[in-house]
């Protein structure tokens, strides 16, 4: 996947999941992490939680050294980072996860997140950059606790009611400055530390709260993984989003169209590479969401785009999409041409196009039409295209 960089002064932040436990706990014959949730294993979802947010530079997993072939298969079309093998303890394996950071030449923020939570929205990571954007060395998304608490020895006899004034539930990511953090982990002395915060609250470092949500719930036991298929079923609405492009014919032996080049006695006239496509596939996502057009994430007056792949607009539609938890059901293009014939090209299309959205190839449609050699697609001037495609979206209640 292409990183669009929208400002030149982005700072580099890289994301850590971490999942290089066995994932007993929740029974079933595989690790919890490699588990099917819907479509996905839970693991790619909390993957592409930060891969596809568009301030996170790369994302790293941290796995156990056995399930080498679980996370080939589980990130399978998913452009990331070759995984880091984990420790015997978690701080272990966050340490290797920051090792392996540095290796790649540091970062100015690192964002730390546990796999066992597939559903943190993308309002939550916005929260906690923006948290270290404003100074802070580290930031905690938070929950008040609600519920009354009790404290038992064994579990048979309530020794004591305990106040739940002022205590709240700590989530994942957790953002930190990547040089502090990286010298914490080097410096651990082995005593038990159940989050990365707590590192830096025993160094004294001052964890800055921001809200967390009730969607980033961890999945655990066997009855986390009924609320996650529940929150599946019924935590999402349906969208749909359609999207129409033309480009006229200019000089050229070549033109690229849904994703690849194809030779013709012209090409196409545009700013950017003029995929007529696959602009017509970013506005139907971008209209799917209700975010404006191509023109107004990427205008034409700006001459960075001048013959920019399109490719990177439909990665960043996508993006916008996956960062408010959503994900692509499918998605159907019509070409509307007398020439080139678009059928020997058909399946390299859908490839390309499942490539760019690391999307399965059976969730992609191309088809072709000629207007019977009316109007100016007839008449040879140019290409049209028109897309629709159907996503999903987490309801604001859909957890409740």
């Amino acid at each position: 996947m292409i990183k669009l960089r929208m400002t030149e002064n982005q700072p580099i932040i890289f994301a850590i999941v971490v999942a290089a436990g066995r994932g007993e706990r929740a029974g079933g014959d595989l690790p919890k992490q490699y588990r099917q949730l819907g479509t996905k294993t839970m693991l790619r979802r909390s993957i592409e939680s930060f891969h596809y947010h568009p301030s996170v530079s790369e994302t790293i997993a941290v796995i156990h050294p056995d399930h080498e072939a679980l996370f080939a298969e589980a990130t399978a079309s998913l452009s990331i980072a070759d995984p880091v093998h984990g420790g015997d303890a978690r701080q272990d394996s966050v340490r290797l996860g920051l090792e392996a950071v540095a290796a790649r030449g540091g970062a100015d923020y690192v964002l730390i997140h546990d796999a066992a939570r597939p559903f943190v929205p993308g309002a939550v990571v916005d929260r906690v950059l923006d948290a270290l954007f404003q100074g802070a060395k580290a930031a905690l998304p938070v929950l008040p606790v609600v519920d009354t608490l009790k404290r038992s020895d064994d579990g048979t006899r309530v020794e004591e009611t305990v106040a739940r004034a002022g205590l709240w539930r700590a989530q994942t990511p957790q953002g930190f400055d990547f040089g502090q953090i990286l010298g914490l982990h080097r410096d651990w002395d082995g005593t038990a530390a159940t989050d990365d915060a707590a590192l830096a609250e025993e160094a004294g470092v001052d964890v800055i709260t921001v809200v967390g949500d009730e969607r980033a719930f961890k999945v655990t036991t066997p009855e986390d993984f009924a609320r996650a298929h529940q929150y599946l079923a019924t935590g999402y609405e349906t969208r749909v989003g359609s999207g129409f492009d033309v480009h006229r014919f200019a000089d050229g032996d070549s033109l690229m169209l849904c994703g690849i080049e194809i030779m013709h006695e012209h090409g196409l006239e545009g700013h950017s590479d003029a995929d007529v496509g696959l602009h017509a596939l970013t506005d139907a996502l971008l209209g799917a969401i209700g975010d404006g057009d191509i023109g107004s994430h990427f205008p034409p007056s700006e001459l960075r785009w001048r013959g920019a792949p399109s490719a990177i607009f439909l990665q960043h539609a996508a993006s916008l999409l996956r960062n408010r938890g959503g994900e692509i059901s499918n998605l159907d293009v019509t070409v509307i041409c007398q020439a080139p014939k678009i059928g020997p090209h058909r399946d390299a299309m859908r490839a390309r196009i499942a490539e760019i959205l690391s999307i399965e190839r059976d969730r992609v449609s191309v088809k072709a039409t000629t207007t019977e050699r009316l109007g100016f697609t007839g008449r040879g001037e140019g290409i049209a295209a028109q897309a629709s495609v159907l996503v999903r979206l987490p309801n604001e209640m859909g957890d409740e």
